[in-house]
């Protein structure tokens, strides 16, 4: 049996708590399993056992992958105090800011603390900017609803324009592409389904 890992049966709280919030907080980072392997140097195959809580990770897993992510490792095993009922991201929340550049801007719209299988995103592409994505996991579907502009998406070998009103649900464990066809910047809702 190999040292770093062990077996769970059944999984005790506080390496759930462990396994949920590696998979949250990578998730909200926008990393695949194989960038936080490299970032870590924690193999792809024990990243994704502890992510679903398939194997306990010793504390010197744990505190790699704790600095990946730019964290105590307190911070990666603490329990989340309890939380109000309603939960807001306010618009001037930086933290929520989950890439901003000449091309586009993505705001995350889901609370970054929570484990969820569905994220939401605000889009906005500048003129001429695109968003292009690797395959995430499999199953993995998205939702684009368009509410300003025109793009022209792309999911594997399908492409499709979309306009002001429109709304498109495609497979996202495919590489996908969604570019600004329009003479005005793109603002649209995106969603993330994991299943």
């Amino acid at each position: 049996m190999d040292k770093t890992l062990e077996k769970l049966e059944p999984q005790e709280p506080l390496s759930q708590l462990v396994c949920d919030r590696v998979r949250a907080l990578r998730k909200s980072k926008g990393l695949t399993l194989e960038q936080l392997a490299s970032l870590s140097g924690v193999s792809r195959s024990m990243l994704s056992q502890i992510e679903r809580g398939q194997a306990n990770p010793t504390l010197g897993v744990t505190f790699r992958i704790a600095q990946a992510f730019g964290i105590k490792l307190g911070d990666l095993v603490d329990s989340p105090p309890t939380r109000a009922r309603i939960d807001v991201v306010r618009a001037d929340d930086r933290s929520a800011l989950f890439r901003d550049d000449q091309q586009c801007r993505i705001r995350t719209l889901s609370p970054l603390h929570l484990e969820k299988d569905v994220e939401l995103y605000e889009l906005t592409l500048k003129l001429g900017g695109v968003l292009e994505s690797a395959a995430h996991y499999a199953g993995t579907r998205e939702v684009l609803t368009i509410e300003r502009g025109r793009v022209r998406l792309t999911a594997g070998d399908e492409t499709s324009e979309l306009g002001a009103g429109d709304s498109a649900h495609y497979p996202a464990d495919v590489p996908h592409k969604i570019e600004n066809i329009g003479e005005e910047e793109v603002v649209a809702l995106l969603v993330d389904i994991y299943e």
